[in-house]
């Protein structure tokens, strides 16, 4: 049975038992996602549209960042994310990110979360959603984006999602020039997406984590 738990920047997370393993990092799981998929990724470009694909939706803290950043900086954002376990409104309902944010922006995570599934969802004038319920393994992406979010459990947990196979997959989604960035550092997945043919760099990492990994599509 799914735990909610908090995390020591007091946002909270979700434990899985028959895994053993967090949704997102103890030692914060917003400080984390700002972090890696904002700050290394995000942030990294000015493409205005701009478009990203996450493998893994989970609680959908990835998507309620980047909506943020979106309206702070008003640029459009078409998202893309693929999940195969989606959370019930029972677990995803007892998180509290929105409390983070300004109490006329705080619905918009359940607005994430109430969007129809395989639907596009235009959340507001800058941010469009498609959550995709699918194995990423088993989908057949139509298209390339600018950012691609690397979100799966750990390797040690998910050991087929972290395969050369799957990393190539979701290289494939990103355009020349595009970025792949997760929280993992591992030598092997520097040495797949090198091969791939990405320019990879080792971030320092968000509290608890020494590095993580940001990598560039070469053209």
């Amino acid at each position: 049975m799914l735990k909610i738990i908090s995390t020591s920047d007091g946002s909270s997370t979700i434990y899985v038992p028959e895994l053993d393993e967090h949704y997102h990092s103890t030692f914060g799981a917003i400080s984390e996602s700002m972090h890696v998929f904002i700050d290394a990724g995000y942030r990294s470009g000015t493409m205005n549209p701009v478009s990203v694909f996450e493998m893994g939706f989970g609680t959908g803290l990835n998507a309620l960042l980047t909506l943020y950043e979106s309206i702070r900086d008003s640029r459009k954002v078409d998202y893309v994310s693929v999940e195969k376990y989606p959370l019930s409104e029972s677990v995803y309902s007892k998180l509290n990110y929105h409390i983070f944010f300004p109490e006329e922006d705080q619905g918009y995570f359940n607005i994430l979360h109430e969007c129809r599934w395989d639907e596009p969802c235009r959340i507001n004038d800058n941010f469009t959603l498609l959550k995709i319920r699918a194995d990423f393994m088993e989908m057949q992406p139509d298209r390339v984006f600018d950012l691609v979010y690397y979100d799966a459990f750990a390797p040690g947990k998910q050991s087929g999602l972290w395969s050369f196979d799957i990393i190539s997959k979701a290289a494939s989604l990103l355009k020349p020039g595009g970025v792949f960035v997760t929280y993992s550092a591992r030598g092997q997945l520097k040495r797949d997406l090198e091969k791939l043919g990405f320019t990879v760099e080792h971030r320092p990492g968000p509290a608890g984590k020494r590095h993580i990994s940001r990598a560039v599509k070469k053209s």
